[in-house]
């Protein structure tokens, strides 16, 4: 039973030792974000399990590594509050000798003209907001956008349309015009 026991000890030591031999560590599944706006995040998954939340663009790896021939499938988990990221190059197999994946591409664009953030709204109270066609109700802090784009040069105007009930919000840079690609920073601070 003793002998049995050391042989299997020493084929697990040969076993580690042939895998970090040909590069066992596994493959990293990585690539580049491009169009996040300042101020967001996006968070990205992988096989529905790692995930990892990005707030500047430039190059990204997942902090699981996979082994040789093992698939890969990149998702956008969660969207950056007026933007859409879309993942192209997300999906595949892992090659046999493991090399590492560099080439996942995530774009993200503005679906937003004017958006912020919501800071100091008491818990179960409600501010609505108004860009003068649209009313928005907000519940929580955070950040916001308002829906649909403008084109470049409009102007854009931003008041707290109902208050909420106890307190007082205030809008800071709550006008201006309009940048395509860019959305407007709103903030709406309530005491």
């Amino acid at each position: 039973m003793r002998q049995i026991r050391t042989l299997g000890l020493v084929a697990a030591g040969l076993l580690s030792l042939s895998l970090a031999g040909c590069g066992g560590g596994g493959a990293s599944i990585g690539g580049t974000l491009s169009g996040l706006g300042q101020n967001l995040s996006v968070t990205l998954q992988n096989n529905k399990a790692d995930s990892l939340t990005l707030k500047t663009n430039g190059t990204f790896t997942f902090p699981i590594y996979l082994s040789n021939n093992a698939g890969y499938n990149v998702t956008v988990l969660t969207q950056p509050t007026g933007q859409s990221c879309a993942v192209t190059n997300g999906s595949g197999t892992v090659n046999s000798v493991g090399t590492s994946v560099t080439d996942v591409a995530v774009t993200c664009v503005t679906t937003s003209s004017v958006g912020g953030t919501l800071s100091g709204l008491a818990t179960g109270a409600t501010v609505v907001l108004s860009n003068g066609t649209v009313l928005l109700p907000l519940t929580a802090n955070g950040t916001f956008a308002f829906p649909g784009t403008q084109a470049s040069g409009t102007a854009y105007s931003v008041v707290v349309s109902t208050q909420p009930s106890g307190q007082a919000c205030t809008v800071t840079n709550g006008s201006g015009l309009a940048v395509t690609g860019v959305m407007a920073q709103v903030t709406v601070t309530c005491v």
